[in-house]
């Protein structure tokens, strides 16, 4: 009956251990909780070990009260053993019956409680093998202390029972040593499991946090990208990429995209050279670099290993990419460029002749008009075509002056429609001679701009003379204003021959011309004066057909304008 009792209360004192266990296991716990548990369940496990102490036939009480002591004072600190010193000194008062058990009781109290409280903050700070020691001793103090005390009582009280007590002291002993052995190594597993689970959740939220971060940055990209698997399964792409690939057929969005083959995400014809560049790149190629047009968009596209860098050979690839750079503007960006070197050359030569061609050609056609008014009727022809052909040279030269000059221009507030009726007589003329039509059409109060007058006027009558040229007998012009979301529409309307992608890309490059006695330099003129007005400029044409050129300017640039010339 003693054994089954003594094995009940060990089981009993290993309590605290199962206490951290619990405290581990809740979802949201704290340091100071924790203490607080383990100093409750070392008290209650302290109080039934007690209750279910065995009393010897030679006068000597045995439990294993001090088991959760000493566990529950090591793992729960300070405060826990103030706690479990005051229960077990409450709880232990009422059952001292002679002198010699208050002699013990009392020297347990000077010696052991110090030199306990002294092992508490060591035994926190230290390893675990450490922590085994430290509560060995504190075991071999407490057994030393118990079999001193008992070997006394024993010997005064039944000395012919000493054999037995001695064989039940180092049973006790042993298994109080096993009890703590295995208390501290319960706890320790589990707080180095913990620590364990700990590290692992921060590195797996660091990771989700670097792949959130990356998953953003590559969706905020403007460059379209593809990342697939080592199977070729698409694990995440951009909706720039789905941009870059149309295909109204099966158009699906970026999510629906994600878990399939990346030849799912491309057209087998249009796109089987973005095909190629993955699968090579997946059997481990090196990176490569392409350049492709296609219906007026320039692509710059990479294709590139992903490797484990633990590994080597084909089992270090864990996938692959492609990186799409759409350089469409740029390219633009380059030719405007090209452009404007070749109206600054422009620039250059008008600057360098214009004063010295200039005026010659002022004497010269001084004196073809002193020379007609000399001669008789018949050679007045040869003089009329000898002016109109210095005129057209001069005409020729003002054109070079427009685009060269970078010089501020008088503006005023002033109406489209205005300028467009006062030069429509002109065109009219123009027309009637060529046998063609004209129609004007204006918005009905149409807001004012800020424009040159004279300039203006210059732009509408190269646009309309160009569509005049462009047209046989019995075509029709179309001249109309229009305003809408801010912006005032001009707009030019042939019935002609319209003009062909080829020379559409060139349309306003200087000296580029597709009529016999054309120099090149007209809608390059016309272009630099939209552009001084901050307005834009499109063509639109079908070969056959007809061209319309529309001029748009925004009445909020216009009007600010004005508003900081009248400031200054």
């Amino acid at each position: 009956m003693m054994w089954k009792t003594m094995l009940l209360q060990l089981f009993i004192s290993i309590l605290p251990a199962v206490a951290y266990q619990m405290w581990r296991d809740r979802p949201h716990h704290h340091p100071r909780a924790r203490d607080m548990l383990i100093g409750i369940v070392s008290a209650v496990s302290m109080i039934l070990c007690m209750l279910l102490s065995h009393h010897s036939q030679f006068g000597y009480q045995f439990d294993a009260r001090l088991i959760p002591y000493v566990v529950g004072s090591l793992y729960g600190g300070f405060w826990s053993m103030g706690a479990l010193t005051v229960i077990y000194i409450v709880s232990r008062l009422p059952l001292l019956d002679t002198s010699n058990q208050w002699i013990a009781f009392g020297l347990l109290l000077l010696i052991f409680c110090p030199l306990l409280m002294m092992s508490i903050r060591p035994f926190q700070l230290a390893k675990r093998i450490d922590k085994q020691k430290i509560g060995a001793a504190l075991v071999t103090v407490l057994q030393l202390f118990f079999s001193t005390t008992m070997m006394i009582n024993v010997t005064t009280s039944a000395p012919e029972s000493l054999q037995k007590a001695e064989l039940l002291l180092i049973v006790l002993a042993a298994m109080s040593y096993l009890m703590v052995w295995c208390s501290i190594l319960i706890i320790e597993n589990m707080r180095e499991n913990e620590l364990l689970h700990r590290q692992y959740r921060r590195m797996s939220d660091k990771y989700r946090t670097e792949v959130q971060k990356l998953q953003q940055f590559i969706d905020e990209m403007t460059l379209g990208v593809v990342l697939v698997d080592h199977e070729g399964r698409i694990t995440h792409l951009n909706e720039v990429s789905l941009e870059q690939f149309p295909n109204p057929n099966k158009r699906r969005s970026v999510f629906e995209m994600k878990g399939r083959m990346f030849t799912d995400l491309f057209d087998p014809e249009r796109d089987r050279q973005c095909v190629s560049m993955l699968r090579k790149a997946l059997m481990g190629e090196r990176s490569s670099l392409e350049l492709v047009e296609n219906e007026g968009q320039v692509l710059v596209k990479t294709a590139f290993s992903i490797r484990d860098n633990e590994l080597v050979g084909p089992a270090s690839i864990t996938g692959a990419a492609i990186i799409m750079h759409d350089i469409t503007e740029l390219r633009k960006l380059r030719d405007e460029l090209g452009r404007m070197d070749r109206l600054s050359l422009v620039g250059q030569m008008a600057a360098s002749i214009t004063h010295e061609i200039r005026n010659p050609m002022a004497v010269i056609r001084g004196f073809v008009q002193l020379m007609k008014e000399r001669t008789g009727d018949t050679q007045h022809e040869y003089f009329r075509i000898i002016m109109d052909e210095l005129d057209r040279a001069n005409m020729i030269i003002n054109d070079f002056l427009s685009l060269a000059q970078n010089r501020l221009i008088d503006k005023a507030i002033t109406s489209l429609n205005d300028i467009v009726s006062e030069t429509v007589p002109l065109i009219q003329a123009d027309a009637n001679l060529r046998g063609l039509h004209l129609e004007w059409n204006p918005q009905p109060n149409l807001p004012e701009l800020w424009l040159n007058d004279k300039e203006m006027k210059q732009l509408i009558l190269n646009l309309a003379r160009n569509g005049l040229e462009a047209m046989k007998d019995g075509g029709s012009l179309k001249l109309s204003t229009r305003s809408y979301s801010g912006v005032v529409e001009l707009r030019v309307q042939d019935t002609g021959i319209g003009i062909t992608q080829m020379q559409m890309d060139k349309l306003f490059e200087p000296f580029f011309t597709t009529k016999s006695r054309g120099t090149g330099l007209g809608l390059p003129v016309c272009l630099s004066i939209v552009e001084k007005h901050h307005g834009s400029i499109v063509v639109e044409s079908k070969e056959g057909e007809g061209t319309t050129f529309i001029v748009m300017f925004r009445i909020e640039e216009s009007l600010a304008e004005a508003a900081a010339a009248a400031g200054q």
